[in-house]
């Protein structure tokens, strides 16, 4: 009898751990889930340790478009269709993340007009100069990379390690938007040391990938950077937004290339 329980209380474990990660899935993506999955704001936080997994299924995903057309297209038009479906896949999540911090924080004067701002859906000067300098720089990283035999694994490992660095914002930092006026979706505001662990042991093993040499040197440029990130961040609106942490990711993912980039041109 004892191991009948056991043996239920695993499956009810891995069923639950199943629905946090489909969670995760259904906040950073347009891929389908249940539409009966159960949400609370406390599943959303602990679904957030499952970020970074997502990263790896999104980059696989854009992996396996480009790879399939290149086989009819040149490589920059394969890249072009990469990043159309990338942008399908999420929605644009993040890009309209980097597009409403940059808005808000470039525009407003003060913390609360920043914030409204970033509230607002219309784009500015700020954020749709931002969106085309980072859609045009990830072509041309992109472009630079593509005759890398690993430019597969490259963007599976941008993918990953940029939402992980993004998510881990959330344990150190207060969130500071209106849940009750914020036009984003429901935001993991909280975050346990379990989830910040299980989304660095996520990164680290996808950047192994790389080989030690590169993942050592990613994981170095993006604590330098989310360490900047986190203190400008607290002086220009005391804390993060959903926006703010679609921003980390863009940013972060763009480092990860140029990195990859400077490490190859130097080699």
């Amino acid at each position: 009898m004892s191991t009948l329980n056991n043996t239920s209380s695993q499956v009810s474990s891995l069923r639950y751990q199943g629905e946090l990660f489909l969670l995760a899935v259904s906040f950073f993506s347009r891929l389908p889930v249940p539409a009966n999955l159960p949400y609370s704001e406390a599943r959303m936080n602990q679904a957030g340790r499952y970020f970074a997994l997502v990263g790896v299924v999104l980059g696989l995903l854009c992996a396996a478009v480009y790879s399939l057309t290149v086989l009819l297209f040149p490589q920059t038009v394969a890249i072009v269709l990469t990043m159309v479906f990338s942008l399908l896949l999420t929605g644009a999540f993040h890009e309209d993340g980097l597009t409403d911090m940059a808005d808000g924080i470039g525009g407003g004067m003060t913390v609360e007009r920043r914030l409204m701002i970033m509230k607002d859906s219309r784009i500015g000067t700020y954020g749709a100069a931002t969106l085309v300098m980072a859609l045009l720089a990830k072509f041309v990283f992109w472009s630079e990379l593509v005759s890398e035999p690993q430019f597969w694994i490259i963007i599976v490992v941008a993918y990953t390690v940029s939402r992980a660095t993004a998510a881990t914002l959330i344990y150190d930092m207060p969130y500071v938007s209106d849940a009750d006026t914020s036009k984003s979706k429901p935001l993991a505001n909280k975050q346990s040391t379990l989830e910040v662990a299980v989304l660095l042991f996520t990164a680290g093993v996808v950047g192994l990938y790389l080989g030690i040499t590169l993942a050592v040197l990613i994981a170095l440029v993006l604590l330098v950077f989310r360490a900047t990130f986190k203190a400008w961040l607290l002086k220009r609106i005391g804390g993060f937004t959903g926006d703010c942490l679609g921003a980390a990711q863009q940013l972060s993912e763009l480092l990860v290339y140029l990195t990859l980039i400077a490490f190859f041109h130097c080699s």
